[in-house]
């Protein structure tokens, strides 16, 4: 109450030698860990219900990242152990550009327990109902027993606050914009809140103007993505020991698309190609993958593939040809 940082912790640390003394160590070291500035104890019983948020598991596979994003995010999290109150972030970019994964990341990496707001559970048809529900949601966050050990995500956060100009219902969306505003200044600066939206240019500019850093996911060259089809293929690949790995031609059929899908869709597109594929061709997922990527529901012919620019080996690969008959096929053509 006294805003005595240096007389509380001298204090803590006195009630500290206190229970160590009454060989209550447990406490001790509990009192102790609470003032550390190392996140190593975490407290038990830290997990609680609530009507709007939701426990999110953080175990995440491989989250391949353009350079430019991936500093970002490791300058997001430099900004939280800092303790400067830099602790509110934008996410902002199209689907499956890995925002919400991004932030499992950063909860996993700062070692704290992630909730994600139900907006289902807040927005209400009722007059007035959603403000009185986002009000409700911040008294809870606010009467957090451990803030510094939380995330809190407001995934996909345009769905509460658009543009109140822009908005059908404009005196409604106000009272919601307003509400979430009024929530976020009276945020602890222990909790990390990250909110990620698709429409950043549609939020309203109070909201944006209230967190402390924006990261833009939509950093995504064409490099990129070819480098990013290779680790989710190799990540898949692991857990199919019998099919074969041939980089160069995976990468020549994602490069054929005239436009590379972003990592989301792009998981997606790879995972079925690999899983769905005859087990006992460890070649086949390269057909399925191709198919896929070309729109195509056959294989084209050889002239096709070579106009392509594969080789004879791919081309085998690919039409289930011998090299020597593609080599006849294609001399006798010329």
């Amino acid at each position: 109450m006294e805003k005595n940082e240096a007389g509380f912790r001298n204090e803590a640390h006195e009630i500290a030698k206190y229970f160590d003394s009454t060989k209550d160590y447990q406490l001790s070291e509990y009192v102790m860990a609470l003032l550390s500035d190392v996140n190593t104890f975490v407290p038990q019983g830290m997990s609680y219900t609530s009507p709007f948020l939701t426990k999110v598991s953080t175990n995440t596979g491989t989250l391949p990242l353009p350079t430019p994003i991936k500093d970002d995010i490791v300058g997001v999290i430099n900004a939280v152990n800092h303790n400067v109150g830099v602790h509110t972030f934008i996410f902002e970019g199209l689907p499956g550009t890995g925002k919400t994964e991004s932030v499992k990341h950063v909860a996993r990496i700062l070692n704290r327990e992630l909730y994600v707001v139900d907006f289902e559970s807040i927005v209400d048809s009722k007059m007035g109902q959603t403000s009185k529900n986002i009000a409700e949601m911040f008294k809870e966050l606010r009467g957090l027993p451990h803030p510094d050990r939380i995330v809190v995500l407001f995934d996909e956060i345009d769905a509460l606050a658009l543009d109140r100009i822009n908005s059908n219902d404009i005196r409604e969306m106000g009272r919601v914009t307003s509400s979430v505003l009024k929530g976020l200044d009276g945020l602890s600066e222990s909790i990390v809140l990250v909110a990620t939206t698709n429409l950043y240019k549609k939020l309203d500019q109070a909201l944006t103007r209230r967190f402390d850093a924006v990261v833009n996911f939509d950093r995504y060259s064409r490099d990129d993505l070819l480098d990013i089809a290779e680790i989710i293929a190799d990540e898949f690949l692991d857990k199919f020991k019998s099919l074969a790995r041939d980089k160069r031609l995976l990468r020549k059929i994602i490069d054929a698309m005239a436009t590379i899908p972003l990592p989301g869709d792009l998981h997606n597109i790879i995972k079925t190609a690999i899983t769905f594929s005859d087990p006992s061709n460890k070649y086949d997922y390269f057909i399925k993958l191709y198919k896929s990527c070309s729109g195509l529901h056959a294989i084209p012919d050889l002239n096709s593939l070579k106009e392509q620019g594969f080789t004879i080996r791919e081309m085998e690969v690919l039409s289930g040809i011998s090299k020597s008959q593609i080599s006849r096929e294609l001399a006798g053509k010329q």
